[in-house]
């Protein structure tokens, strides 16, 4: 069993900044492939950014060049450092684990999620 705790999420004015982080602990491996996603009220749980473990990145088209998903200080955590946030961006922010890696913008392929972080962005 993996445990994942986002946090960071907060209320923002358009055009500023957040940066989430997300832990894994539990049954812990040496490094995972890790993602974001989002939800917004009403709407499907949506991708926003993959890092592979050997840290490729992969991003969806709407945050790709405001978004970085990167490694925090261990193997086992995921930052994601938002920038020129938008009010389309508001939504409750989820990141998860994947074994498999060929379908990482597929939320049904995810492992393990975390229990999500409000992100709002005022317009």
């Amino acid at each position: 069993q993996v445990q994942l705790v986002e946090s960071g999420g907060g209320l923002v004015q358009a055009g500023g900044s957040l940066r989430l982080s997300c832990a894994a602990s539990g049954r812990t491996t040496s490094s995972y492939n890790m993602g974001w996603f989002r939800q917004a009220p009403g709407k499907e749980r949506e991708f926003v950014a993959a890092i592979s473990w050997i840290g490729r990145t992969y991003y969806a088209d709407s945050v790709k060049g405001r978004f970085t998903i990167s490694r925090g200080n261990t193997q086992n955590t995921v930052d994601l450092q938002m920038n020129s946030l938008k009010p389309e961006d508001t939504a409750v922010y989820y990141c998860a684990v994947t074994r498999d890696f060929r379908y990482y913008t597929d939320y049904n392929k995810y492992d393990y999620w975390g229990q999500g972080t409000q992100v709002t962005v005022s317009s």
